[in-house]
Parts: structure tokens; sequence; C-alpha cells
């Protein structure tokens, strides 16, 4: 009956809401059975072990914060790419709570099926061949410099810029926007990478 009773999902929301309100480190399968009044033979019905569940909570959430990323760098809008982050975080205020509050390791341990791990593995390089194409089209090439500007101004100043509204719950202020706007030209300059040359 118990295993009737719920589903994959039920106990993913769970292990979001957790994560959430106490962080990845409260995840854990008596606090998931708790909330849902499940018996644990559900969860494990369902899923291996804790570091699983958690593991597919993080890649689901990473991957549909990475979508609208991936479209502006493809798109060629380097700055809609850096601005992402907020655009996201203000209709995805829990998510970003889970994505940008804690750090990959939180969520990423222990021993995962084949898919698993090739899922985590796919999206890193993803975001990795962006920053790339950003790099190359910004900065003329793909070095260890120009990978480096890439990556501050694809993904440490916005994060950094929306980190403590979401870490108060609160919608990250026009504000930030123009923070990362100004920081965006003051690095890529007046070159064309932020509109025709990502093309």
């Amino acid at each position: 009956m118990g295993r009737a009773a719920f589903n994959n999902a039920d106990f993913i929301e769970a292990a979001r809401a957790l994560a959430i309100e106490h962080g990845p480190a409260a995840v854990t399968v008596d606090s998931i059975t708790r909330r849902l009044h499940a018996p644990k033979g559900s969860f494990y019905y369902r899923f291996a072990s804790r570091d699983i569940l958690l593991g597919e909570l993080w890649l689901a959430t990473v991957l549909a914060y990475q979508e609208g990323f991936v479209a502006a760098v493809e798109s060629g809008d380097g700055l809609a790419a850096a601005l992402h982050t907020p655009a996201w975080a203000r209709t995805h205020l829990d998510d970003a709570r889970v994505l940008l509050l804690h750090s990959r390791q939180d969520f990423i341990q222990g021993e995962w099926p084949a898919a698993l791990r090739r899922g985590v593995r796919d999206q890193a390089t993803r975001f990795k061949d962006c920053l790339r194409k950003f790099a190359q089209q910004a900065f003329g090439g793909a070095g260890q410099d120009e990978m480096r500007r890439a990556t501050f101004v694809l993904a440490e100043v916005p994060v950094a810029a929306v980190k403590e509204h979401i870490r108060r719950h609160e919608s990250p202020p026009p504000l930030v926007d123009e923070l990362i706007t100004r920081t965006y030209h003051a690095i890529v300059g007046s070159q064309p990478c932020a509109t025709s040359r990502l093309a």
C-alpha cells in the first residue's frame, strides 16, 4: 500500500523542500519519509540511496537552470546569458536557493548509477562548451585567460549579484541587472560579441 501511495516525484519534492529549508545535509531517508508520512520501504523501492535521490534533485534543478543560459549563448546574446541568473531566480526562487546557496559537492556524493553519472557529466560539458563558445567570440580565444574572463562574466558575477537576495528569500531587484550589465560591458567592452559575433 505504501508503494502505491507515493511516486518518485513525491520523494524528490520532499527532498527539495528540506534542502530549501535546512540545506542538503538535512535531507536524509528519515527526514524525507517523516515529511511524507511514508514507510522507509516505499523510499527504497524507488531509490537505492539518499545519495541517488540528492543527485537526481540537483541534476533536475541545474538542467532547468541551464536551459535558458544555453539558449542565450547559442543565440549569440552574451548579455542575456549573463542576465539569465537573476531572471531565472525571480521565477524559480526556491530552486535558486537549492542551486545557488549550496555547492555541487553538497549533492554529488556516493555511488550513482551510470545514467545519473552520465547526466551530470553531460551538463558540465554543456556548460563548459557555452563558456568556450562565448570566450572565443568575445575575447578571441579559449585559452586559460579567456576562459577565466568568460567564467567571471557569465557565471561568477551573476551568482554573486543575486546570492544575498536569494539567501534572504527575496526576488533580485532590478539593480542587480544593472550591476551585471555594467560589469559585462566593462569586461567585454565594445566588442560586438554580445549580439552578432556569438551567432
